[in-house]
Formats: structure tokens, sequence, C-alpha cells
């Protein structure tokens, strides 16, 4: 899913997303004075999350060509719909192959533009694995984790955003990277090169399933968006938010840091299974779901209301 570590070159902060990370911290400041965020709308369901990752591993391969790649980002669109979300497709093509991103919408065009960003398809070939390197990649951590996360968000985030603009990017063609004719993040690089306005912050969430969660500091993300989520985690108790730098990412949230935008890698990279036919359901857990999904539901909340 992910080409090796290279560096990103650095971007000076814009005005507007000053005051946006200013807003976003004195609404943590405020949780933390009051001894913790209450929400007043439906919290983030770990089980819930857990299911929906199941539920995409039960569709077989997900990677493009395959018969449960289509199924799943129909099945995504669905689901936006039925959660009430504005959704579309963003369709691409690439060696013959017709590819979509889904995209949902939802919240008040007037107000602070929030992206969250997962990928929905899966590595082909378990390239990392010991015995079984031809075969395709189950991807409960890589793919199906971060869908999870945010989908169970479409179910919880309020219908009006709080006065923000919430996007729900769901990318395809994101791990085929290093095989014949492919390179990674495709998916991302279309949706990021389609855009007009500048997002205010665009947040990717990627392999944040695993039972050990451990989530280091991504070292090419925006290192002041990056403290206000670490932080909102750190308050409600998630101890897997380690406000440490470790590894440098090639991932979604690479495309928007390129047009100069300030993004952010949530990612879990020490996992044993990655790109392995290990990668299943068995290696993730609602309580790793829920931390992510849980945080980043206080830190918009904290940022719209």
């Amino acid at each position: 899913m992910h080409s090796h570590p290279r560096p990103i070159k650095s971007r000076k902060a814009t005005r507007n997303l000053a005051i946006l990370l200013a807003v976003i911290a004195l609404a943590a400041c405020s949780a933390q004075v009051g001894g913790g965020h209450e929400s007043e709308d439906v919290p983030f369901d770990g089980s819930r999350a857990y299911r929906l990752a199941a539920e995409q591993l039960a569709m077989g391969p997900r990677h493009p060509g395959a018969e449960g790649h289509a199924r799943v980002g129909a099945w995504i669109a669905e689901a936006l719909r039925v959660q009430g979300w504005q959704t579309a497709f963003q369709e691409f093509s690439h060696e013959g192959l017709q590819l979509r991103n889904v995209i949902g919408r939802r919240g008040r065009d007037d107000g602070p533009d929030i992206i969250l960003g997962a990928h929905y398809d899966t590595r082909p070939v378990a390239d990392q694995d010991e015995t079984a390197r031809g075969d395709p990649v189950p991807g409960a951590n890589d793919g199906a984790s971060g869908v999870a996360v945010l989908l169970e968000l479409a179910r919880v985030l309020p219908e009006e955003a709080n006065g923000c603009r919430v996007t729900l990017a769901f990318f395809d063609a994101e791990d085929s990277g290093g095989l014949p004719g492919w390179d990674w993040i495709l998916g991302s690089t279309a949706y990021a090169g389609s855009l007009k306005d500048a997002p205010d912050a665009v947040v990717i969430v990627d392999m944040v399933g695993d039972k050990d969660l451990n989530l280091f500091l991504e070292r090419n993300s925006d290192p002041a968006l990056a403290e206000t989520i670490w932080d909102t985690g750190a308050q409600l108790g998630y101890d897997a938010f380690i406000p440490q730098p470790k590894y440098a990412m090639i991932d979604d949230h690479t495309p928007f840091l390129q047009r100069g935008w300030a993004a952010v890698d949530i990612i879990d990279f020490d996992y044993p299974y990655w790109h392995t036919t290990r990668d299943s359901l068995d290696k993730i857990a609602p309580a790793s779901l829920e931390a992510v999904g849980r945080t980043l539901q206080v830190w918009i909340e904290g940022l719209c209301n």
C-alpha cells in the first residue's frame, strides 16, 4: 500500500490554517478544563466499525479488476446514502481498468472544509508473504480498517456537520504500487488534482485497526494539524496516540501535501502482516477502531461546534 519512506518538502502554514488550528486548540482546552468532552451525539462504536470491516472481507479480494472491488465501491456508496450523505463517484481509468473514488459530503459551504480519507482497494499480491506471495491480500487492516472508521463516522457525525463542510473520501487504487504498470496513491492523486479550492484540513486513516495499536506521528504530516488530533486522543485517554515521530510515508495524504495543503496520515506501520495473506480479521480489534474514530469524532465536533 505504501512505497518506501520519502520526505516531502516543508510547507508554510496559511493564515486560514493558523486560525483553524487556534479554534481547535481552544476547543481542546475547553474539553480538558471541563474534565473531558461528552458528546451530545451518538458516540462512535468500535464494535459497529469492526462489523463493517468484516463485511468488506466477506466480499473477497478487493483489488482493481476483482469482483469484490466493484462490490465494495457500490457498498460504500449505498452506506453513505443510507446515512444521508450526498454521494458521488469520481471515475478514472488505469491499465485498462475502470476505477472510481467514492465521495460523500455534508455540511455548510461557508464553514471549515475538512476531508477525511481512506483507501478501499486491497493489494492483488501478498508480495511480503513468505509462502503465498502470489495470493491476494485480505486487507483487514490495510484497507478495511480505514473504510470502517469513515463509515462509522458517517453514522455518528451530525447531519449539518455543526458548521463545517465534511467530505468522506474513499480512494481507489492506492495499494498496487510497485507492480508492473502501477504506481501508488492513484485515487487520491486524481482527487486532489480535481480540487479547485484548498481544504482547511485533510486527515487520512490507514492501517488503524491493529490490536496492538501504536500511532506515532508520521514525519511528512503537517505538524500543527497532527498535534491537535494527537492531543484530542490523549485527552480522551487513548494511549495509542504517541506524540513522537517515526516513519515518513507516501500515502493518500501525499498529493494534498504536494499542493501545499495541511494533511495528516494516521497510520500504524508497525504491522507484521502488511502485504501478507495474514492481514485478516483476527488481527484487528474494535477497541483500536474506536480509539481512532472517537478521537476524530470529538476533534471534528470541537472544531465545528
